[in-house]
C-alpha cells in the first residue's frame, strides 16, 4: 500500500519512442508517468516539416498503444516543455524526472538547458541517461571507438513487462494534424510509416532476405530502395535503438555465416551503424556545426541565389539525374546516401549555394532527419570542414553510373520519356531538344563543366591560403575518426587531414 502512494517517476520521451532497449524507462521502475510534449515552437523551425510530424505522430500512436497495454497510457501535452513539466510535477507530486540524453538541433539543446535550470531551481532531480554511444562532455576522440564498442557489448536492457497505473485521463483522443501545428502542406505519398511494428518488420526482412546484396546495391537509387535497411527514420526518432539493431545484425550474421555475400553486406552494415554514432558525436562535441562552417575560412564564401535554390528544390535544374533524385525525395522522404551526397555537392559546388540554405531544404525533406549526421554531411559534401577530400560530383557521370538505362530518370521525369536513350542524361545535346522540350523541361541553369572547374579552382585556392592547414589540423584532432585508440592513431588523423583525406569511409554509411 505504501508503494502505491509513492510519487511516480516522470519519464520524458523525446526522440526515443519505444519501450525496447530503453535504459531510462528500465531505470525508472514500474510506477511511472510517461510523457511526451508536443512543442509548437520546435515545429515552427526551418528544419521541420509536416512529413516529419506525420511520421512522429504514427510513432507516438504506436508507443501510446504499447504503454497502454503495459498498464499506463502515454500522457501527451502541448506547449512549452518547462511549463508542461512543471504542471505535471505539481499535479502528481513528482520530484524525479528521467529521460535520455538527446543530441538534437540547436533549439532542443537550448530547451534542455532551460529545463535543467528549472529543475535545479525547483528541487527536481532530472537525470539524463545515455541511450547511444554518443558521449556528452567528451574530452578527446582518443579511445572513443573502444568506448562505443563497450556500450554495444553491454547488450540491450530488459523490456519492462508491466506498469502501475498512475493516470488515465490525460490522453487526448487523437493527435493533432500538421495543420494544427501550423505546418505547410507537404504531400509525401510514399512516406514510410512510423509505427514500431513497421520498423521491426523492416529490420527482420532486411536481415532475412533484402540485405543479401546490400553492399553492392546501396549506391543506385534503382536498387537501394529495397536493398538498404530503410531503418534510418526509426533510428532517428528512436523507434528502434542502434544497439538492438546491432544485436539483431550479429544474430543474422551467425545465421548467414556460410554465405560470402551476406557476410560482406552485414559487415558493411555494422560499419555504417558505427559511422552513424561517429557523426552524431561531432555535433555533440561542437553544436555550432549546425550553423557555422567548421573551418572558418569558408564563411562568406558562397552567396544566396534564390532562383538557383528554388530550381534545385523543385527538381527543375535541367540536369535530369539531379532533378529525378529531388523529385523522388519529395515523394518518398528518403534517398540513398550516394545520391544525397551528389545533391548536396551539386548545390554547393556547381550551383555555389550556401550549405545552410540547401541543407535546410533537405532537412525538411528527409523523414529520417538526424541533425548530427545531416549537418556534418552538409558541410563535408560542401568542402567546409577543411579536413575532408573535396568531392565535386558530376551528376551526368553519376547518372550514367547509377542509372545507365535511364529507368530512374524516366520514372520521375515523365516529360523526358520521349528523349532518345543516347541523349537522356544530356538532353540539351539532343538536336530536337528545343522543339520537343521547350516549355516542358528547362535547359540547364548552369554550364556544368565550367561551374565545376570554377568551384574546384576556388576551393583549392582557399586551401592553399596562409594558416588554412594549421586550423585543419586542430579540427582533425577534435573531430576526425581514429583508426585505433592510440596516440599514433590521433597523429595519423591529423596527417590525413593535412592531405584532405580524413574520415575515408564517410561516403559509405548508408542505412
Amino acid at each position: 500500500m505504501t508503494q502505491l502512494m509513492e510519487s511516480p517517476v516522470l519519464v520524458w520521451f523525446k526522440r526515443d519512442l519505444r519501450v525496447t532497449d530503453h535504459p531510462a524507462l528500465a531505470l525508472a521502475g514500474p510506477r511511472i508517468l510517461p510523457v511526451y510534449i508536443i512543442e509548437p515552437d520546435y515545429w515552427a523551425l526551418p528544419d521541420t516539416s509536416a512529413r516529419q510530424w506525420a511520421f512522429t505522430s504514427e510513432a507516438l500512436s504506436s508507443l501510446r498503444d504499447t504503454l497502454g497495454a503495459l498498464g499506463q497510457p502515454l500522457v501527451i501535452r502541448w506547449g512549452d516543455a518547462v511549463r508542461e513539466l512543471a504542471r505535471l510535477c505539481a499535479r502528481h507530486k513528482i520530484t524525479r524526472i528521467l529521460s535520455h540524453e538527446e543530441t538534437g538541433n540547436g533549439w532542443t539543446y537550448a530547451r534542455d538547458r532551460r529545463v535543467a535550470a528549472w529543475a535545479r531551481e525547483n528541487g527536481i532531480d532530472w537525470q539524463e541517461v545515455p541511450q547511444s554511444a554518443v558521449i556528452r562532455r567528451l574530452k578527446s576522440r582518443d579511445g572513443w571507438q573502444s568506448a562505443r564498442n563497450r556500450f554495444i557489448r553491454e547488450g540491450v536492457v530488459p523490456t519492462i513487462e508491466a506498469l502501475d497505473p498512475v493516470v488515465t485521463s490525460d490522453l487526448p483522443d487523437r493527435l493533432p494534424d500538421a495543420r494544427a501545428l501550423g505546418l505547410p502542406a507537404d504531400p509525401c505519398p510514399h512516406r514510410q510509416n512510423g509505427r514500431h511494428a513497421t520498423a521491426r518488420n523492416l529490420l527482420d526482412s532486411f536481415l532475412a532476405t533484402r540485405g543479401t546484396h546490400y553492399r553492392s546495391a546501396m549506391s543506385s537509387p534503382l536498387s537501394a530502395e529495397r536493398a538498404c535497411s530503410r531503418l534510418s527514420p526509426y533510428l532517428a526518432l528512436g523507434v528502434l535503438s542502434v544497439r538492438e539493431v546491432e544485436h539483431a545484425r550479429q544474430t543474422a550474421r551467425k545465421a548467414h555465416a556460410s554465405d560470402k555475400d551476406w557476410t560482406q553486406s552485414l559487415n558493411s552494415f555494422a560499419k555504417r551503424l558505427a559511422w552513424r554514432d561517429h557523426f552524431i558525436q561531432k555535433l555533440e562535441d561542437e553544436p555550432e556545426l549546425e550553423t557555422r562552417c567548421l573551418h572558418p575560412a569558408h564563411e562568406g564564401l558562397r552567396a544566396t541565389d534564390a532562383a538557383r535554390l528554388q530550381a534545385w528544390c523543385a527538381g527543375e535544374t535541367g540536369l535530369p539525374f539531379v532533378d529525378a533524385c529531388m523529385r523522388y525525395l519529395a515523394a518518398t522522404g528518403w534517398l540513398n546516401f550516394r545520391m544525397r551526397a551528389m545533391l548536396m555537392s551539386f548545390a554547393s559546388y556547381q550551383l555555389w549555394l550556401d550549405w545552410r540554405d540547401s541543407g535546410a531544404h533537405l532537412a525538411r525533406q528527409f523523414t529520417d532527419y538526424e541533425p548530427g549526421i545531416h549537418w556534418s554531411q552538409c558541410q563535408m559534401q560542401s568542402g567546409t570542414t577543411g579536413i575532408n577530400t573535396l568531392r565535386i560530383y558530376n551528376p551526368v557521370k553519376q547518372g550514367h553510373d547509377q542509372d545507365p538505362q535511364g529507368r530512374f530518370i524516366r520514372a520521375w521525369l515523365p516529360e523526358l520519356r520521349a528523349v532518345p536513350q543516347p541523349f537522356l542524361h544530356r538532353p540539351w545535346d539532343w538536336p530536337e531538344a528545343q522543339q520537343q522540350l521547350a516549355g516542358r523541361y528547362p535547359e540547364p541553369i548552369i554550364d556544368l563543366e565550367q561551374a565545376g572547374r570554377a568551384a574546384r579552382d576556388r576551393m583549392w585556392g582557399l586551401r592553399k591560403g596562409d594558416g588554412f592547414q594549421k586550423i585543419s589540423a586542430r579540427i582533425a584532432q577534435k573531430h576526425a575518426s581514429r583508426a585505433g585508440d592510440s596516440a599514433r592513431s590521433s597523429a595519423m588523423a591529423t596527417r590525413r587531414a593535412r592531405r584532405g583525406k580524413s574520415d575515408p569511409a564517410q561516403l559509405s554509411f548508408d542505412l
